[in-house]
């Protein structure tokens, strides 16, 4: 098995900001991440000033507001910080769009077969409108962005994909899927959740027109907000599903007689701010740009690595996740063929180690700040395994 080093000065920082790391073994950041001191401290300080001054304090929480979106803009090299939208969740943004554009009868949308229910429903739901909705398998296709592509014709208005596959941790070659897309004006989605704030990405080098991912997975943050991203150009294209005060340049200006949404993405903002997840987000979003995504991806990556090869080398382990380098994520899935994976996670959980199940396997999704020292612990009890 693989030994760890000693972490560096800047890995005993960023994990000094996991108390998690006392608890037990936490790999289920694919489902809900621990908060770093930082977003809890942040959350303590917003619930001290709405204890006492209360509202007093509200012209720096929209500065908070303006450095949060500012902070987002630069995890997804957005153009612009009008590109970006705070919303409640990925499926909101994902509703936004399937029900805000103008579907004709006979118009398809593509998306890979087994996603997630926020990436499937609100696209099924346009069946109503003669919207087919074409699920594509990936995973089983000698190329999996070619059998999306293969999937396109005349009248697909829109591919919809997770940068990053829930169940197993399968990645897909965004800057390719956009590519194909703009060059054939098919609109381009895509469900970042499983992969922002874990590993880079860049909604201008992939083409993308639309992105949106919570923040209580990788983004280590909250339920209850999330980074919604709209190209400029497309915005006035998606129809407004719901008005509120909050949808405009002013919105503290009571007595407009104008009141034409922002041309920003603060559009699709309708009602009052969630200012509480600003707090948690807009820290654990600082911790993330002072360590740098590009360091960050190389420790998730690495630790995706250990997982692998530690798998491998178990007796009586298969691995469902694909090992090739250009699909490898932030989760690695397997099953044990002697023991079900319900069973299994109830004996990791004894131990301390968190997990999920997902498609009849264990999923593991260790973060950042986890060492290679910490995930050992996985295979010691796999080794102890009595079936």
């Amino acid at each position: 098995m693989n030994q760890s080093t000693k972490p560096a000065d800047d890995d005993a920082t960023a994990r000094d900001q996991f108390p998690a790391l006392g608890q037990g073994l936490y790999l289920n950041h694919a489902a809900i991440g621990p908060w770093p001191r930082c977003a809890a401290e942040a959350v303590r300080d917003f619930t001290e000033q709405s204890l006492r001054p209360g509202a007093a304090a509200f012209r720096a929480w929209i500065a908070r507001e303006k450095s949060l979106r500012e902070r987002l803009a630069k995890l997804v090299n957005a153009a612009s910080t009008n590109d970006i939208a705070l919303l409640k969740n990925t499926t909101e943004g994902i509703s936004l769009v399937a029900w805000g554009l103008d579907w004709q009868p006979g118009d398809n949308v593509v998306l890979p077969a087994g996603e997630f229910a926020s990436n499937r429903l609100p696209w099924l739901a346009q069946s109503r409108r003669g919207v087919e909705v074409r699920e594509i398998e990936i995973r089983a296709a000698p190329q999996a962005e070619a059998a999306l592509l293969g999937a396109m014709d005349a009248r697909t208005r829109l591919l919809s994909v997770s940068a990053v596959q829930w169940s197993d941790g399968f990645k897909l070659d965004l800057t390719r899927l956009g590519t194909a897309c703009r060059r054939r004006s098919v609109l381009f989605f895509v469900d970042a959740i499983q992969q922002l704030g874990a590993l880079p990405i860049d909604v201008q080098a992939a083409q993308i027109d639309f992105l949106a991912a919570d923040a209580h997975k990788w983004l280590l943050g909250p339920e209850g907000i999330a980074v919604f991203y709209c190209r400029e150009a497309l915005r006035p294209r998606l129809e407004l599903v719901q008005q509120g005060w909050h949808m405009f340049d002013f919105p503290w200006d009571f007595d407009r007689g104008d009141w034409t949404p922002a041309a920003s993405a603060k559009r699709f903002e309708a009602g009052s701010p969630n200012s509480m997840g600003q707090a948690a987000l807009h820290a654990s979003t600082g911790l993330l740009l002072e360590q740098g995504m590009a360091r960050v991806a190389r420790r998730v990556l690495a630790n995706t690595d250990f997982l692998l090869h530690n798998l491998a080398a178990t007796p009586g382990v298969r691995i469902v996740s694909h090992r090739e380098p250009e699909r490898r994520s932030g989760i690695v899935t397997f099953v044990h063929e002697h023991l079900p994976a319900g069973r299994l996670q109830r004996l990791f959980r004894d131990n301390g180690v968190e997990c999920a199940v997902r498609d009849g396997g264990i999923r593991l999704s260790p973060h950042f700040y986890q060492q290679e020292s910490d995930l050992a612990g996985v295979f010691e009890l796999l080794h102890k395994v009595d079936y």
